[in-house]
């Protein structure tokens, strides 16, 4: 095991890599579950191949190129995954239905804690808040697999172009051609404008203390005061997604009446503010698990809070109650 000296010290090498290679991950597959999966795949293999490593480049280097390779063998059934936006226009209120679709079609959310290693620096910490927002994730989604892993080397993670070279085994010249068009087409997507502060500012902190008081009174007034006028909202694993507070808060008020008196939880995910929301339990009393709330802010507003709803896998991952008491 060469310099590796130890089974104890090679653990716990390789497991200090954990969360940076979870956000690489996540950036490229769009998923919680599956960046896991191929984080534990990328840490078996060189547990299992440390003999072949050979020291010619750093022990994270090496563990990158495999998880590289893991995550482009798993981009290869072409998968895209999306927010409900990106497959369907907005629907009227009057239309509005709840169709269900596989797992496999969305972008899924990801707790900061799991994708975001501490750093000092905090211009690299705020890069790496926003290149885990859901709109840029949903950008990357567009790009082929290779561009994908070429973008996120080096515009997120600044590696140097021959370093990337070698990472993938082409050239520095098929690396910079392939950044030019990943950027190319990152250009053409419609430009996102929300953004946090880092920690919350003073007023946004605010909205989101009335945006908590609004949505656990379900007072459509003072919701409709908080939000963009073309504020989004959405709830995978249903495609629907509604567009403009009187559609937002028209579906509350109806289809999504049982929500109303609920409760909401802080936590952080996707480099944004969200919550855990509950609503009342009729059958054991307190509260259930609803969804994990996204909240996008802009200019001073909600511009958007999109819910994913499949509690069973997601209250788990973000370590919140599956139930709460009065």
């Amino acid at each position: 095991m060469s310099d590796l000296a130890t089974t104890a010290d090679l653990d716990s090498r390789l497991e200090g890599h954990r969360t940076e290679l979870t956000g690489y991950c996540y950036r490229m597959l769009g998923s919680a579950f599956e960046a896991e999966d191929a984080v534990q795949d990328t840490l078996v293999r060189a547990w299992r191949n440390i003999d072949k490593f050979e020291g010619r480049s750093s022990l994270r280097s090496w563990l990158y190129r495999i998880a590289t390779n893991v995550c482009l063998d798993m981009l290869n059934a072409g998968n895209k995954r999306a927010r409900p936006m990106d497959l369907t226009a907005a629907a009227p209120l009057a239309q509005a239905a709840l169709t269900p679709r596989a797992d496999n079609v969305w972008l899924e959310p990801m707790p900061d804690a799991r994708v975001l290693p501490s750093v000092s620096d905090p211009a690299e910490a705020a890069v790496a808040k926003e290149s885990v927002r859901l709109a840029f994730m949903a950008a990357l989604q567009q790009l082929p697999p290779k561009q994908r892993a070429v973008l996120i080397l080096r515009e997120v993670l600044a590696w140097k172009a021959s370093e990337v070279a070698e990472l993938i085994d082409t050239s520095v010249a098929s690396v910079n051609s392939a950044l030019q068009r990943a950027r190319a087409t990152l250009a053409e997507t419609p430009k996102d404008d929300t953004a946090t502060s880092d920690p919350l500012d003073e007023e946004q902190q605010k909205l989101l203390d009335r945006y908590v008081a609004a949505f656990e009174g379900y007072d459509m007034k003072a919701l409709t005061e908080l939000l963009a006028e073309d504020a989004v909202m959405t709830m995978p694993p249903f495609d629907l997604w509604l567009q403009g507070t009187s559609d937002i808060t028209g579906f509350m008020s109806t289809m999504g009446a049982a929500c109303a008196n609920g409760r909401l939880l802080p936590v952080s995910v996707n480099g944004s503010p969200g919550f855990a929301q509950y609503k009342p339990d009729p059958d054991n009393g307190g509260f259930m698990p609803w969804s994990i709330q996204v909240i996008e802010i802009s200019a001073g507003r909600i511009a958007g809070f999109h819910c994913f709803l499949d509690t069973e896998r997601w209250f788990p991952l973000f370590g919140v109650p599956l139930h709460l008491d009065d």
